[in-house]
C-alpha cells in the first residue's frame, strides 16, 4: 500500500476505492490506523472466501489447460504424476501475484460492455 499511496497524484478531492478480500490482515489495528490516516481510501470487501477461492479455481484451470487437456494418461497414477510434475515446476519459479488496475480503465470497459449488451434484444 505504501507503493500505491506514494504513486498517487496529490490532489484535492482524490478518492481511492480498493476491493479487498475478507482476510484478517486488512483488519489488524496497524492496518486500520494506516487507513484512518488516509480517509481518501474507501475499502470494499468481497464476500468471505470469494477472492482466494477464485484464485484457486483459476489455478486449477491453468493446470487443466497447460498440462492435462493435451495429455494422454493411461492411469490415475500417470495423471497424478503429470499434475505433481507441473506443480513442482511451477513452484520452482513461483512468484507472488500482484495486480493493480486503474479505475478509469475498468470503468471504461464496463461502460463499453453495457453499451454493447444494452441493445442485445433480450
Amino acid at each position: 500500500m505504501e507503493l500505491v499511496d506514494s504513486s498517487l497524484p496529490k490532489q484535492k478531492g482524490l478518492q481511492v476505492h480498493l476491493v479487498l478480500d475478507n482476510y484478517a490482515t486488512h483488519k489488524t489495528p496497524r492496518v486500520k490506523r494506516w487507513f484512518a490516516k488516509r480517509p481518501y481510501y474507501h475499502l470494499h470487501f468481497t464476500p468471505t472466501s470469494a477472492s482466494w477461492l477464485n484464485m484457486v479455481e483459476r489455478f486449477f484451470a491453468e493446470i487443466a489447460t497447460k498440462r492435462i487437456r493435451h495429455g494422454t494418461f493411461r492411469s490415475v497414477r500417470q495423471l497424478e504424476k503429470a499434475i505433481n510434475g507441473y506443480l513442482d515446476n511451477h513452484n520452482r519459479k513461483a512468484k507472488p501475484f500482484v495486480w493493480t488496475a486503474d479505475a478509469d480503465i475498468i470503468l471504461n470497459k464496463v461502460a463499453k460492455l453495457c453499451e454493447r449488451i444494452s441493445d442485445s434484444g433480450h
